[in-house]
């Protein structure tokens, strides 16, 4: 192999790496090596291959699993196929959280997929909170270009000291950077990694008007294909374990190739339905790391009100694992 083809083949892993972490290189893990049950029994279903699980809404109960490690600082991913039909009220979320260590300062990383009546699109919401600023929701909303019911999509948070990124199928959708004004409403602390189902009828759906029909039951969302890539903290000793590379990865997959960002430009012109810094009935003055873009302003305008909720507290707690949990 001659130096310019090596000089190639480097640029482009290199290249690969920054683009989401060459993710055909993270190994994926095991269900019973990264992850517990955290609620919903029987409604917890590992597959046979051990890799991909089913949660499951009836009007019994949601599910959901945490990981058996907290993390500093990380790449969270899963290819997540959402139910079909009638979905309203229901509420899939795949997220980070401290909020059974730190009740009252918690931090939390946030993809929410929110279902819709027949014929109407799910969508994503992301969120950020930090040291327990819930007062202070960084919400944004997104219609999917592709119908998240028909087959796996990969969802993916890259956490790093300086960045927050959320990807959907590899391409970055959203990115926050900490900035000294934010202060501690950028998260800092160690979180587990978390996925759920649940009946957010409250609010899930045009503000709660339409709420979950168990008739449609059960409502069945599965994840396969999960990435756990970071620094895990010993909640004991305090001691921090990067897994092999992941400090330099996370590093370098911070920064946002210019084609990447060309691709997140213009998919948040075409898909973002809401954006927090626009929204003047929550806060009079935009918060201070927003930039604020007139022509996108009056483009949002039109998808206003929107209501929120947020994640059941008694979902960040109670990690066990059940007794009852099914495989297939």
């Amino acid at each position: 192999m001659g130096f310019l083809t090596r000089l190639l083949v480097f640029i482009s892993l290199f290249t690969g790496l920054v683009s989401g972490f060459a993710l055909q290189k993270l190994p994926l893990i095991q269900f019973d090596e990264g992850y517990t049950q955290l609620f919903g029994d029987q409604n917890l279903i590992v597959h046979r291959d051990g890799k991909s699980v089913r949660l499951i809404l009836d009007e019994r109960t949601g599910s959901g699993f945490v990981s058996n490690d907290i993390y500093l600082h990380g790449f969270f991913s899963s290819s997540i196929k959402l139910p079909a039909d009638y979905s309203a009220g229901v509420v899939i979320a795949f997220y980070l959280s401290n909020g059974d260590i730190y009740e009252k300062n918690h931090d939390e990383i946030d993809f929410e997929f929110l279902g819709n009546i027949r014929g109407k699109e799910w969508r994503i919401q992301t969120n950020i909170y930090g040291n327990g600023s819930t007062h202070l929701g960084r919400e944004e909303r997104y219609n999917l270009w592709f119908d998240p019911t028909e087959d796996f999509h990969r969802y993916s948070i890259l956490w790093s000291p300086s960045h927050i990124i959320f990807y959907v199928d590899n391409i970055p959708i959203r990115e926050v950077k900490r900035t000294a004004s934010m202060g501690g409403d950028f998260p800092a602390k160690p979180m587990s990694l978390y996925a759920t189902i649940w009946d957010g009828s409250k609010w899930a759906t045009n503000g709660g008007k339409y709420g979950v029909n168990y008739k449609f039951a059960p409502y069945v969302a599965q994840f396969t294909d999960m990435i756990l890539h970071g620094c895990a903290v010993d909640p004991i000793e305090k001691v921090l374990s990067c897994q092999d590379g992941a400090a330099e990865d996370l590093r370098l997959a911070s920064e946002i190739t210019e084609s990447q960002r060309k691709k997140m430009d213009s998919l948040r012109r075409k898909h973002m339905t809401y954006s927090y810094c626009y929204d003047r009935t929550r806060y009079k003055v935009a918060l201070p790391e927003c930039v604020v873009n007139q022509e996108e302003a009056k483009r949002l305008r039109v998808y206003d009100p929107v209501t929120f909720g947020g994640i059941p507290h008694h979902h960040r707690h109670g990690k066990h694992r059940s007794k009852s949990r099914q495989s297939i």
